[in-house]
């Protein structure tokens, strides 16, 4: 797990090591904070739990975020407080999701990483998603609904 540099204080792993993450650690939840849109529409990882940063069509800030976040970490592991739990933020190639992190963080987080990939990466060459880093670049298990 490398740290950031950007002084959020929120490490930051790829998407190959989220899963090991997910994978090794049943305390571990991946939450995806994109768009409900984006979530159904373009995929996402599966078992993960989607509460959205920002909203289109202005991309405003959720102000139930915390609360959303806290309620569905709740319903997965109802024994758990969710400020304990390890928490994998991600959206499309990080940036939300680094804002959302860091958010948690200084809500009473104590276990948030950020994938920094996202779940399709950055652009490439011809301004493209999903062709050079990313979740599903890496055929990592997702699905559409």
């Amino acid at each position: 797990m490398d740290n950031t540099d950007d002084g959020s204080g929120v490490p930051e792993v790829s998407p190959l090591e989220a899963n090991e993450i997910l994978q090794s650690d049943n305390r571990a939840v991946l939450l995806d904070v994109r768009s409900k849109m984006e979530f159904d529409y373009v995929g996402h990882p599966v078992g993960a739990l989607n509460v959205p940063w920002q909203s289109p069509p202005k991309w405003q800030l959720n102000p139930d975020f915390l609360e959303d976040v806290r309620r569905e970490l709740k319903s997965r592991a109802a024994n758990q407080r969710p400020e304990d739990m390890v928490v994998l933020a991600m959206c499309r190639s990080g940036k939300r999701s680094l804002d959302a992190a860091t958010y948690l963080k200084e809500s009473g987080f104590q276990k948030v990483i950020n994938i920094g990939d996202g779940f399709e990466g950055g652009l490439d060459n011809n301004k493209h998603r999903g062709n050079l880093a990313g979740w599903r670049f890496h055929d990592l298990p997702w699905e559409q609904t």
